[in-house]
């Protein structure tokens, strides 16, 4: 009888990030062949990051991820900046520049 089984695998586990990595397997006799692609997301030890990790990965991964990262993050989020803020920025220089 053939049954689905998913795996995680946590690559590349470091103090900054880790790769996470999902790929369901059929197991046929005692044999287990892979299914499709697997399916991979990148976490940074940033706030954002290890919300995401909280709301994502399972344990026990994800016990193993803060084991490693730690009680505070080491990077920081990126600064989001709007491309509608940069388009209105550019808009105003331009019309400076036509007077």
């Amino acid at each position: 009888m053939a049954s689905v089984i998913e795996r995680l695998t946590l690559d590349m586990l470091t103090p900054t990030s880790v790769s996470v990595k999902k790929q369901q397997y059929v197991e046929v006799n005692g044999t287990e062949y892979p299914i499709g692609e697997p399916w991979r997301r990148a976490y940074v030890n940033s706030v954002f990051g290890r919300q995401q990790v909280m709301d994502e990965v399972p344990e026990p991964y994800r016990s193993a991820i803060f084991a490693v990262w730690g009680d505070e993050p080491t990077v920081e989020d990126p600064v989001d900046e709007s491309p509608v803020e940069e388009t209105e920025e550019e808009n105003e220089s331009d019309a400076g520049s036509a007077e």
